[in-house]
């Protein structure tokens, strides 16, 4: 069976870094946009250093600190972009643009919880983590659909930590407690190779 590359950016540094924003929809700041635009140009030298193909698309969480971004570099590269909300970013409910210095100081026993245990506590009218693993996995089906049919060897997507912490879960077979272990710097790039839902591999940075 086929495979893709995916390499997913996190979006930069946003006016609401300090707080948990989920599906807020704030915009990243210019130096949230500096630290993406430094990622890819990056990893662009490489592409061309190597003679290696770059993206044959560009897909996008919706949200404009992903979507402003995407839009922008699909024009830089000539290169065709999709939405999808289904990579937006987890949804915390009561807890969304609050900082978790807030929620410490008011709830502490239920940050604790959360940081704990995220499979078998939600936060106050959240999105669930099960919830947002079936979502990103509806989302990794389709994306691995389109990918067949356009023949697709390289996607950039353009996404969230939580979407990023959650791919690396799966692809080392982690618990979905350890997600909040996992790394997903801001305006960073983590690349898998994906076949399907149930065979990802992630990528070391030299790969």
């Amino acid at each position: 069976m086929e495979h893709f590359r995916l390499d997913i950016l996190r979006h930069g540094e946003t006016e609401l870094s300090h707080t948990l924003r989920g599906s807020t929809d704030d915009a990243l700041t210019q130096k949230g946009w500096q630290q993406m635009q430094q990622t890819i140009d990056d990893v662009l030298n490489v592409i061309h250093t190597h003679g290696l193909a770059s993206w044959d698309v560009i897909i996008t969480s919706d949200l404009q600190r992903c979507r402003l971004f995407a839009l922008d570099l699909s024009q830089q590269l000539k290169c065709p972009m999709f939405e999808n909300a289904m990579f937006q970013e987890m949804h915390f409910g009561d807890w969304e643009a609050v900082s978790t210095k807030h929620i410490y100081e008011n709830t502490p026993e239920l940050l604790a919880q959360f940081w704990q245990s995220p499979s078998t506590f939600t936060p106050p009218n959240a999105e669930s983590l099960q919830q947002f693993q079936q979502r990103i996995l509806s989302g990794l089906d389709e994306l691995v659909l389109q990918a067949q049919q356009h023949h697709w060897h390289r996607v950039l997507l353009v996404s969230h930590g939580g979407v990023i912490k959650l791919l690396k879960c799966m692809a080392q077979k982690s618990h979905l407690d350890d997600l909040l272990k996992m790394t997903a710097e801001l305006g960073q790039l983590n690349s898998f190779i994906v076949q399907n839902r149930a065979n990802i591999r992630l990528l070391e940075q030299s790969e």
